[in-house]
């Protein structure tokens, strides 16, 4: 006597998989999950199609003279030859690779020490955890930096306060020594983002490492760099790529405090900004597309580099 098996269960109903009809209901979980994941993706996809067109066309734009008024002329790699003897250009780089490596790491060590601090569970958390998180949803608006022109100004509350002390300020804003400096500083001070991670981090390291820590003898300092460093190194990463690739992209601070010219004598003129000044200013947006993807090949250059460094100094507890 032959046996088939049925094509069907009842009518309509797909026959369950590997005749297990648990695993038939799971498969079709999984594909209204998966299906309500396209869904929520779909916004991006669309976004995509309004980002893949300019995108080629910025690198067909790279190798042309194009003043927006007349037809691209294609004039190969005379944009990037050009870009060698660009002093203005070398300058901005300067300006950027200076604000970068310095203002990053000091956000991100403040960053951390003020993490370190909400984390004892003092009272109040949520509070705190809001007014130190504030400045970064602030820090890049157009109504702070110009709070911040204000306060380091001539007149400003620093130079008043170092007034009462008997000590005469300096033109923060205007004097090329210190203007890069005050947007460092409001850098710093904008560092609430990477703190609310790390704090999120240090809430996942368990208690029982430190415990054995102090069993063995280790002081807080000991502590810090044996237990809580390479357990938050995934955290500390993370923040650095992050920081690091927004600080290269810096463009409303100097606009903002330089009102768009990078002055005084180009100490503020950070990359973006040129870029700006070339496109929509000089109105050559072909060598502003071709600084465009240099940017792009310096910030891909950069964040390489630290995910081959991060081999060294970044562990993973699996």
């Amino acid at each position: 006597m032959s046996t088939s098996s049925p094509t069907t269960t009842r009518a309509g109903t797909p026959p369950p998989v590997d005749g297990n009809p648990v695993a038939s209901e799971r498969s079709r979980a999984k594909r209204r999950n998966d299906r309500a994941g396209y869904l929520f993706l779909l916004p991006w996809f669309i976004g995509m199609l309004f980002m893949v067109v300019p995108f080629f066309a910025s690198l067909y734009l790279a190798f042309t003279d194009y003043n927006l008024l007349n037809a691209p002329q294609w004039i190969g790699l005379d944009n990037f030859r050009t870009m060698l003897g660009d002093e203005k250009l070398h300058q901005s780089l300067k300006v950027t690779f200076i604000y970068s490596f310095v203002s990053v790491p000091l956000s991100l060590a403040v960053a951390l020490g003020v993490a370190m601090v909400l984390n004892r569970g003092i009272r109040g958390l949520p509070v705190y955890r809001a007014v130190f998180y504030l400045p970064s949803l602030l820090g890049g608006s157009v109504a702070v930096v110009l709070l911040w022109r204000y306060i380091f100004g001539l007149d400003g509350v620093v130079n008043q306060f170092l007034g009462w002390l008997g000590i005469e300020g300096p033109g923060w804003t205007s004097d090329p020594r210190y203007a890069l400096t005050t947007l460092i500083i409001l850098h710093i001070w904008t560092f609430g983002s990477p703190m609310v991670i790390f704090l999120a981090g240090l809430r996942q390291i368990p208690a029982l490492y430190y415990e054995a820590a102090a069993i063995d003898g280790a002081n807080r300092f000991q502590q810090f760099r044996s237990v809580t460093l390479p357990l938050l190194s995934p955290i500390i990463f993370f923040n650095l790529i992050q920081s690091l690739i927004a600080s290269f992209q810096t463009f409303t601070q100097s606009f903002v405090m330089s009102n768009g010219t990078g002055q005084p004598a180009n100490s503020t003129l950070f990359y973006n900004l040129y870029l700006y000044q070339k496109g929509f200013t000089e109105f050559d947006m072909g060598y502003a597309s071709a600084m465009a993807w240099v940017l792009l090949v310096i910030i891909a250059l950069f964040t390489g580099l630290n995910f081959v460094a991060a081999r060294y100094w970044v562990f993973y507890d699996n």
